[in-house]
């Protein structure tokens, strides 16, 4: 129970469980299910993200802000998380959009665009590319997505490899996606036990990496390859 900012916290699907109507298997998924303040988490509830200047709500020093868009393309009520987090957020929509390429076009949000691809509204999809750029992958990131592959055996492939949501919603689109001419600072977590490609064994039920045609950016060939 909480009444106020810093009585408990929770765990908050950060993209929420009811744009996707609770449904499995993303109610369940590691990938975006992170700890929050409950009270915080409250505040939040299934709003977008976004920036704003936090009129409605600003928690303790500023550290997240609810209240009208500043961001262009959108008016309504959005949520602002913390800069050093927008990046972590970031590559989990990602994940989500791609992971669950056949489902995401009934799921509902402001931030969707009810489409399997490329699944983000324009607004969101350009707010998200610039946190990324702008919070790039953290160690503590890379280490939770360990974590992940240790309990739920997938991987996040966007924080496995910084920069990839460029080849598939950003600048480098028309670029063919290849391991050995992988155009960033470098994967972030990749072992020699798998010999510079990701391996999983698994991913969650139901879920479906995307795949290439002729109209899907060739990048989502990596997907197919990577998680088998």
């Amino acid at each position: 129970n909480y009444k106020k900012e810093g009585d408990s916290y929770n765990r908050e699907h950060s993209m929420p469980k009811s744009w996707f109507n609770d449904a499995r298997p993303m109610y369940t998924d590691l990938v975006h299910i992170v700890p929050t303040d409950g009270y915080v988490n409250n505040r939040r509830g299934n709003y977008p993200f976004g920036e704003t200047n936090g009129e409605q709500y600003q928690s303790a020093g500023g550290f997240s802000k609810l209240g009208r868009s500043t961001t262009s393309g959108y008016s309504g009520t959005v949520f602002e998380p913390a800069d050093e987090y927008k990046g972590d957020f970031a590559r989990i929509y990602f994940y989500m959009v791609t992971c669950y390429e056949k489902r995401v076009a009934t799921w509902q949000s402001d931030m969707l665009d009810g489409t399997a691809y490329p699944a983000l509204s324009r607004w969101a999809l350009d707010l998200l590319l610039r946190w990324a750029k702008e919070d790039p992958v953290s160690q503590k990131e890379t280490e939770r997505n360990e974590a992940v592959w240790e309990l739920q055996g997938n991987r996040n492939p966007f924080v496995d490899y910084p920069g990839l949501e460029q080849y598939v919603w950003g600048d480098k689109t028309a670029v063919a996606f290849s391991y050995d001419h992988y155009d960033s600072d470098g994967p972030s977590a990749i072992t020699e036990a798998t010999g510079g490609r990701l391996r999983c064994a698994s991913i969650p039920s139901g879920a479906q990496w995307c795949a290439a045609t002729s109209t899907r950016p060739a990048p989502c060939r990596a997907f197919q390859r990577a998680y088998t």
